[in-house]
């Protein structure tokens, strides 16, 4: 995020109902943080780096594992709950076009559903790859096709209620095609290894648990703040309709992708 004044605004966004992520959310991931996992060898010598780290359940996950945990998010109240979950671990707030972070510094370079927010995307993944070890794992997550993703009929409805994006911002699925992802490694010099699909299943028991989790989301956020919360909640609602159980919980199946590269 070149521009500083992105990752001010995107903490702002991210950092309003960060534990409404942290509880509820974040954990729709875990496929696809479990998918990551099975594709690295941590252990007690192995620094990583999760940029974007949010509220830190993957740096859990590889802390727990043996690894040395350093994560960055531009969202402060995220910062906060990834301390309170991995105390061993060092956790700073910053840009993710501008890591705060010296060359070949880490074994393992992640990056979680956060280089669409990057107002270059490709610089962004540049910076991972020149803190990242000669050899070393760089992993870029991402969005699926939209067509298969069910959230992607409750992002839509979130984009009329915020703000118009400022002229070539990436939107979610601006990195979802396999060439698009493939033109972000090779724009970063990186070796391309693997890109490979996750299916991962949200369920929420009830409107107001999912209600909880897709509004702690920056897109959300910054819908409401453009248009209120009640506006956002009709659009929501009206939007999970389709994915209504028989229990009356909801349940969406998203696919997402990720790249994996060397440096």
């Amino acid at each position: 995020m070149a521009d500083s004044g992105t990752a001010q605004v995107q903490g702002e966004l991210w950092s309003a109902r960060a534990l409404d992520w942290a509880e509820v959310q974040e954990g729709m991931m875990r496929p696809v943080y479990d998918a990551v996992l099975a594709t690295l060898d941590l252990g007690p010598d192995v620094m990583l780096l999760d940029v974007g780290c949010g509220a830190g359940m993957f740096c859990a996950l590889a802390a727990a594992r043996g690894a040395d945990v350093h994560g960055l998010d531009a969202a402060p109240a995220m910062l906060a709950v990834a301390r309170e979950r991995v105390p061993q671990g060092t956790f700073q707030p910053g840009e993710i076009e501008e890591l705060p972070y010296g060359e070949r510094t880490f074994d393992v370079v992640t990056a979680f559903n956060s280089l669409q927010f990057a107002n270059d995307p490709a610089n962004a993944m540049r910076e991972a790859a020149r803190v990242a070890r000669e050899a070393a794992p760089v992993v870029a997550t991402v969005w699926g096709d939209p067509q298969d993703c069910d959230a992607a009929a409750y992002l839509a409805a979130m984009a009329p209620l915020a703000p118009p994006a400022a002229p070539g911002q990436p939107g979610p699925f601006a990195l979802s095609e396999r060439a698009a992802l493939e033109g972000l490694v090779s724009q970063a010099a990186l070796e391309l290894q693997a890109i490979e699909d996750v299916v991962s299943v949200w369920e929420y028991p009830d409107l107001d648990t999912a209600l909880r989790g897709l509004l702690s989301a920056g897109p959300a956020a910054r819908a409401i703040r453009h248009s209120g919360e009640p506006a956002v909640r009709r659009a929501a609602i009206q939007a999970l309709e389709p994915f209504k159980t028989a229990r009356a919980g909801y349940r969406l199946e998203n696919t997402f992708r990720y790249a994996i590269a060397t440096a």
